[in-house]
């Protein structure tokens, strides 16, 4: 082995040792506390008893919870019947009651909504039969632990920095108090008894249970590529015949590629984590995607160590996040090629972050845009490792993709590019390609829903009807929240409509599209919100894709935000196989696998003079089809946008200005404030009832009054 390479812990067995001590004594005193583990007294009583209720024909409730002290925690709803299997009610994502994006705080709001979504349906507290938890608490600590114990000394380092990555000692003491925190929110005299669930079988058995994949037979395999799980940050599984087998994890924090991207995108693009991997993917674009001359990509690929059996691992004698990842991540030798990496204090600086308008007048652009482009090339190039592995040793044609590197949408259509008809020929002797499903919400929104869907399953629940849409987030808006809402100086509104018949939802839609036509820029916020990370058209901003300059007034105006980021087109099925080039192997159910800005698609060659704004710099677009049972109102909006511009296709970004996507009326306002190019947003109500909020006072440009003037006078005419 060369001096420059290092893979595998300095001391793997001192690192098994304190995973499994630790893991046993976390049990020990976690079960004191009320946190069960599978195949405990509890747990399996638990799941007896809810085995029995589905077999006499009832009705289960499960609550899935993400707790504090690890980001995004939340808490989903699910019914769960023996005939339908599990159905989600709510996923209730606290960041978005608290406006803290990626939250860690216990979610106490998102309970509270939870709750009144359980009364709203006619149940109580006294009818959730289990409270599921997104992670198996005690094997995290076990992981903990091992992630110390295996590169002491230097690893000590990692005791000081657990707290800029979201495991700080207040969250976890607050997390192992949660069963008597959330007993106090309920009322309940005694606390409430949590069973832990596996963190990536969580991702694993919701992705694949809400997929359009079919039990015929047929293998399924399943990828779960994460940041980190509460044992490791790669598991892969096997589906046959409705069962699932795990076959592989790889017991590591670190050997992991969430963690890879994490820490080159924030260093090298000047955001922090869970910011920076977007950004810098949509960066990548800019700069030299190709394998042969990009100057960075065969020395940066050096630092992901690709082995047997679909094994990556981090090159140790590059990289140093495994030890120090805010303060010293890199080793001389990775920045001998990136440089020295960004400061946590230079994070988020103007000076710092990559800005793709710097290109003509700041020189190291250039160059920091090719070292994106050279990271999303090693990113996938590890994606394809594991995934060859996988498809070989399953025979299978389909695969589900979760955890949150299956965010990277890029990565995702490399995966259909290159596991195609010549791929299976060669491999596997058979005629085949590659057929892909990655959900709504891949990340760590998902796993409150995993854990209720999983758990729901080994009780013997059915696997329930594959996923359409990925509304839930908390419930529709009231006409009276949303007056409430409208009800100050500076914000103008007015009632115009209603969307209860199918003819006010077509009037609705025809002004949609005349306003973006004339150049509007418009939110839409209708119904529930969507869980996960993308609007898809009830908290979205809207604008014409044939405008070439819309890109830039949206990310400057509207958004305050890089122009380095991408706006996505929404359309008709029928729109985006005229402007994209749709690959048969995401086709499952009427193409589903792009219903949800999770897939890039390669645009045809005159979709760039067509529609501009939508078109990335590499020529890609992060689709979302729109089908009418699912979202009749925007799926009409679009329709009218046929009429009025040419084409059955709009921008959506979703809606949101430094925080995360609005889910109150308040919060829509408020919203509307910050954004001055934002020129009017719609507000649907749960009765069907439109209302118009627009800049109030000396902020009011005309321009909503004056087409919504002009448009009833040509309905009128």
């Amino acid at each position: 082995m060369e001096l420059n390479t290092r893979i595998g812990p300095r001391h793997p067995r001192l690192a098994a040792a304190g995973f499994r001590a630790t893991r046993w004594l976390a049990a020990k005193t976690m079960g004191a506390a009320g946190f069960h583990q599978l195949g405990s007294a509890f747990a399996d009583a638990r799941i007896a008893a809810v085995r029995e209720k589905l077999k006499r024909g009832e009705t289960v409730y499960l609550a899935g919870l993400g707790a504090p002290g690890t980001h995004n925690s939340g808490v989903a709803l699910v019914e769960v019947t023996q005939a339908r299997g599990p159905r989600l009610i709510v996923n209730n994502e606290e960041e978005r009651f608290s406006g803290n994006k990626h939250t860690t705080e216990y979610p106490r709001a998102s309970i509270d909504a939870m709750v009144s979504a359980l009364r709203g349906i006619g149940r109580d507290i006294g009818d959730i039969d289990a409270w599921l938890t997104s992670w198996d608490y005690p094997t995290l600590a076990g992981t903990l632990a091992r992630s110390v114990l295996e590169e002491l000394p230097q690893s000590l380092k990692l005791l000081r920095t657990t707290e800029a990555a979201g495991f700080e000692s207040r969250r976890l003491e607050q997390m192992t108090r949660t069963p008597k925190i959330l007993a106090r929110q309920l009322g309940l005299s005694e606390r409430v008894p949590l069973i832990c669930l596996p963190h990536h079988d969580n991702h694993a058995w919701f992705s694949y249970a809400a997929s359009p994949f079919a039990d015929d037979g047929e293998p399924v395999a399943i990828a779960v590529l994460d940041g980190t799980g509460d044992q490791g940050s790669i598991s892969l599984y096997v589906v046959e015949n409705g069962a699932m087998r795990k076959l592989y994890c790889n017991d590591s924090m670190f050997d992991s590629l969430g963690a890879f991207y994490s820490v080159i995108s924030s260093t090298q693009g000047g955001w922090t984590w869970l910011s920076s991997e977007g950004r810098y993917m949509g960066a990548a674009a800019w700069g030299d995607m190709s394998r042969a001359s990009n100057p960075y990509y065969a020395r940066l690929r050096d630092v992901l160590q690709f082995g047997d059996a679909g094994e990556i691992r981090i090159n140790r004698a590059m990289a140093n996040w495994y030890c120090d990842p805010f303060d010293h991540p890199y080793k001389p030798a990775l920045s001998d090629i990136l440089g020295e990496p960004l400061r946590p204090d230079q994070l988020w600086n103007p000076d710092a972050v990559l800005r793709v308008e710097d290109i003509h007048h700041r020189p190291d652009t250039r160059d920091r845009l090719d070292k994106a482009a050279a990271t999303q090339l090693v990113f996938e190039d590890a994606m394809i490792h594991v995934t060859d592995h996988l498809l070989r040793v399953t025979g299978a044609s389909r695969l589900v993709l979760t955890g949150g590197v299956a965010l990277n949408a890029i990565g995702n259509m490399r995966l259909l590019e290159h596991f195609d008809e010549a791929w299976f020929a060669k491999t596997q002797q058979r005629e085949a390609r590659l057929h892909l499903w990655v959900p709504p919400v891949p990340g760590d929104p998902g796993v409150t829903i995993g854990a209720a869907w999983l758990f729901a399953h080994l009780a013997g629940a059915p696997r329930g009807a594959p996923m359409t849409h990925a509304f839930h987030c908390g419930l529709p808006p009231s006409s009276d929240d949303i007056a409430s809402a409208l009800a100050a100086d500076d914000i103008a509104s007015e009632r115009i409509g209603d969307v209860a018949t199918p003819q006010g939802r077509d009037e609705i839609a025809d002004l949609m599209a005349f306003m973006v036509a004339q150049g509007g820029v418009i939110a839409l916020y209708q119904g529930a919100a969507e869980t996960g990370p993308r609007a898809l058209g009830h908290r979205s901003i809207l604008a014409n894709p044939c405008d070439a300059e819309v890109r830039e007034r949206l990310n400057e105006r509207v958004k305050y935000r890089e122009a380095i980021r991408p706006l996505a087109p929404m359309a008709t099925l029928e729109a985006a196989q005229q402007y994209f080039e749709l690959l048969p192997g995401a086709s499952d159910a009427d193409y589903n696998a792009y219903n949800y800005m999770v897939l890039t698609a390669q645009s045809k060659p005159h979709a760039r003079d067509k529609i501009p704004a939508v078109i990335h710099a590499d020529g890609t677009g992060r689709i979302q089809i729109v089908r009418e049972d699912d979202d009749p109102l925007t799926y009409a909006y679009l329709k009218a946008l046929g009429r009025h511009i040419g084409v059955e296709l709009s921008v959506n970004t979703s809606f949101n200005v430094a925080g995360p996507i609005a889910q109150t009326p308040q919060q829509a306002t408020d919203t509307l404030r910050r954004s001055k190019g934002l020129d009017v947003v719609l507000l649907v109500a749960n009765d069907g009832a439109v209302f118009a909020a627009w800049h109030g006072g000396m902020r009011d440009s005309g321009r909503f009054t004056g087409w919504y003037a002009a448009w009833k006078s040509g309905r009128s005419s």
